[in-house]
């Protein structure tokens, strides 16, 4: 079966998770998906394939040679942004390079997403305009499937250890949270998560959650002269301090950002919600302080504690952990080549699994599916990027088998 065909079936199983569940998996119908992928692991074969308490899904194809062991891991869940359910995918065969028409009221439109035009000529399938597609990352398990396949059907090829692992709630940053690595013991891993196809990418932000929290006083606004506090506003304040520029709307490339993700609250009360990203870790760590420095001139200016800064870190640029590991990312971008592609580097705005495991001693950089607009209705998958995804994979096993 071709990668394309098993996407088809993968993306009508609604798997997508819940940043506010305390659950692991944080939905439970991502299992109904890691259900059919441990059953379609056996039916290749692959007897050891089981899916663990939290949705974990893993299996191991034995090597026939003493080489490498590798992991190619993807996430089963799709995003909370755009619905799941009911997703009713469609092939343009062909594709002319136009404006694509997903249903009477949405319309895939070039000036929009111009970098579609390098698609004309190919099959690509889409969304019918009302979900996500769920390429993100079914695109990846679809590839890694066929990988497994083609292996167990050609016994000639030499291999070492192959562990393969579909992980849960990848999109609400708990991919990892219980990730065995004692089950999935491997020299190196690849996440197959990521856009164009000849991407190898081993950099990423640096990654923080911030919560400010803002103390008003309320008075009726009728006598509230030298009186009132208005929490709403101060948190408007706070806002307006952070500098402009470095807003995700501005942003590109390494650039870093402060991005208000959440705003809630009334005159006594307001809580903001920030993530904050950059790929330079001693920026990262200035942005953060920057954001404790707007609260403290509040504060001072306000000659009262109003503003509460609360940081957490989510996770950090893997980039550290390659340099003396780049046969890693050699041994990707050549197997990239081999399938007649120009093999590139693009820091990812953004964070993978592949950024904690390498953080908790499984290095894995991480690698092109064929798809794009990825968590929105214009999401799309190339299908013959993914058969090139498929013969990557079978590269990289290949040659480290040599």
């Amino acid at each position: 079966m071709q990668a394309h065909e098993r996407l088809l079936r993968y993306v009508r199983i609604d798997t997508q998770s819940d940043p506010t569940s305390m659950t692991s998996p944080s939905t439970e119908k991502q299992k109904n998906l890691g259900c059919v992928l441990v059953e379609e692991l056996k039916g290749l074969g692959i007897s050891n394939a089981m899916m663990d308490e939290y949705g974990y899904v893993y299996a191991v194809i034995e090597g026939n040679k003493v080489a490498p062991s590798i992991a190619f891991i993807a996430h089963m869940d799709t995003a909370s942004d755009c619905s799941g359910a009911n997703v009713n995918p469609k092939v343009v065969h062909q594709y002319d390079g136009k404006d694509i028409v997903l249903n009477d009221h949405e319309v895939l439109r070039i000036k929009d997403f111009p970098e579609m035009v390098k698609y004309q000529g190919k099959d690509l399938i889409v969304t019918d305009g009302t979900t996500l597609l769920g390429a993100d990352d079914k695109a990846g398990i679809a590839e890694i499937m066929t990988m497994a396949e083609y292996l167990m059907q050609h016994p000639e090829v030499n291999h070492g250890t192959i562990h393969i692992v579909f992980t849960p709630d990848e999109e609400v940053g708990r991919g990892t949270e219980h990730f065995d690595l004692n089950r999935c013991n491997c020299d190196f891993g690849y996440t197959v998560d990521g856009g164009e196809i000849e991407c190898i990418d081993y950099e990423n932000f640096n990654a923080a959650s911030a919560i400010i929290d803002v103390k008003g006083i309320s008075i009726h606004p009728g006598s509230a002269k030298n009186k009132m506090i208005n929490a709403i506003q101060v948190g408007m304040e706070f806002h307006q301090l952070l500098p402009t520029q470095m807003r995700p709307e501005h942003t590109e490339g390494y650039e870093g950002f402060y991005h208000l993700s959440d705003m809630q609250g009334d005159i006594e009360h307001t809580r903001m919600e920030y993530i904050i990203r950059n790929h330079d870790f001693s920026l990262f760590e200035k942005q953060k302080q920057i954001m404790k420095d707007c609260a403290d001139f509040i504060n001072h200016r306000y000659q009262k504690e109003l503003v509460k800064v609360t940081i957490e870190d989510s996770y950090y640029n893997m980039k550290e952990h390659f340099k003396d590991h780049m046969d890693i990312i050699e041994l990707a971008k050549g197997a990239i080549e081999s399938v007649g592609l120009v093999a590139k580097n693009t820091p990812i705005r953004g964070g993978t699994d592949g950024a904690m495991l390498t953080y908790q001693g499984l290095r894995c950089p991480n690698l092109g599916t064929g798809g794009g607009n990825f968590h929105g209705r214009y999401e799309f998958a190339c299908i013959q990027d993914m058969e090139l995804a498929v013969q990557i994979l079978l590269e990289i096993v290949k040659k480290a088998g040599v």
